[in-house]
């Protein structure tokens, strides 16, 4: 690490002002702080300082995702085993779920980062670290059949529209991964939908044998099925449903691998457990209430089983706690969440034609956010003039 060091204290000159390369210090820049700790440090005034900074909590949610990460990738081997005869065996199927896997990440990263780039060279800014999460979890949240060049529009779409627009990070309304999900359903639907964009293979018409499904268990649920079944048409089990070896986008099938992931957030302080918390209680109340007044399938649904189902976890883990687009007030926090998870299970059950409600819900409550803060602030304001009027009285 020293001789690399030296290398780039060597060039470095070259990128600052008055150096040939200096229209490239952004670029310069963010490689730098990449690799090494930044050196930078206040030079005067009273400055609350913290071992946290923007790139180490970006890494803990890297690490908190890669539970996610792994488990997709063998389970997109493992469905396209299934799919197609094959034996299941771990490292062959480790090896095609990378093979399709890895395509989509570096699709999101390489267009990503090209766009993050090009917008800190013109600004003549510094490059931030907040696409190295974003760039991760939007491949988690698509199916593993997507075109690539489908992704690639999603996720320009994502960074400018959703993104650059507003400021870049730190200064967007919407989640940037969510932005782009939602693009890809309403641009792309039939990339989104069906029972063959989830096995890798599927949609591009491989061999697939007969009796074998890719329906997810939320395409069940909305077609009327009140017992979820694999591929082969078997029983899955509560633990089945937990453990996520089932149809459905990379990194949102395990709930087991995400919770791990939670903890890890939770342990950091990376991430809000009011908002976890709270989102878990709306999506229970809202189940809770629908199981009271079933008439259909849908609504019959366990409250319990709405978590394990869909992409419910994977939104209040890694989606619904982004610090830039969420509630910022403790209250606020509760309050977020709280819709947050009724109105998932409450789009999930009620509209049929789009049985996921997680997405539309996280979305919604981005853009009420900001007003959910104010009116908390506003209140404590108000209950405070109302305590000094009652002492001077």
């Amino acid at each position: 690490m020293k001789f690399l060091r030296k290398q780039i204290d060597k060039i470095k000159p070259k990128f600052e002002e008055g150096g040939k390369l200096h229209f490239l210090h952004s670029t310069f820049d963010a490689f730098e702080t990449f690799l090494f700790v930044p050196n930078k440090v206040t030079k005067s005034g009273a400055h609350i300082r913290d071992a946290i900074d923007m790139k180490r909590t970006m890494t803990v949610v890297l690490i908190a995702v890669m539970p996610a990460l792994l488990f997709g990738i063998y389970n997109t081997g493992l469905q396209h085993f299934m799919a197609s005869g094959k034996n299941l065996e771990f490292w062959p199927m480790i090896g095609y779920g990378l093979m399709k896997v890895l395509p989509l990440l570096i699709v999101s990263y390489g267009v990503g980062l090209a766009i993050e780039f090009a917008f800190a060279q013109f600004r003549k800014h510094e490059v931030n670290e907040g696409y190295l999460v974003t760039g991760m979890l939007i491949p988690l949240i698509v199916p593993v059949d997507i075109p690539l060049w489908t992704l690639a529009i999603a996720v320009a779409f994502a960074v400018i529209i959703g993104k650059e627009v507003f400021g870049g990070t730190g200064m967007n309304i919407l989640n940037p991964a969510l932005t782009a999900r939602a693009f890809l359903f309403f641009a792309y639907p039939s990339w989104m939908t069906g029972d063959k964009v989830w096995i890798g293979g599927m949609a591009k018409g491989m061999g697939v044998v007969d009796g074998f499904s890719g329906e997810t268990v939320l395409g069940q649920a909305a077609n009327g099925l009140n017992q979820f079944v694999n591929g082969f048409g078997q029983k899955l089990s509560n633990w089945d449903l937990f453990f996520g070896a089932i149809p459905g986008s990379v990194g949102e099938t395990s709930t087991l691998a995400i919770l791990i992931g939670a903890v890890i957030l939770l342990i950091s302080g990376i991430a809000s457990w009011r908002i976890m918390f709270s989102v878990l209680l709306g999506g229970a109340v809202m189940g809770l209430l629908l199981n009271a007044f079933a008439v259909n399938p849908l609504m019959e649904i366990p409250w319990y089983q709405h978590f394990l189902i869909g992409g419910f976890a994977f939104g209040m883990v890694f989606m619904a706690t982004d610090p830039v687009t969420g509630a910022q007030t403790n209250k606020g926090k509760y309050i977020y969440g709280f819709l947050i998870g009724f109105m998932a299970i409450l789009i999930r059950v009620l509209n049929p034609a789009y049985p996921e409600g997680m997405m539309l819900a996280i979305l919604l409550l981005n853009v009420f956010a900001p007003l959910i803060d104010h009116l908390v602030v506003q209140s404590n304001i108000k209950k405070r003039i109302k305590r000094a009027k009652i002492i001077k009285e």
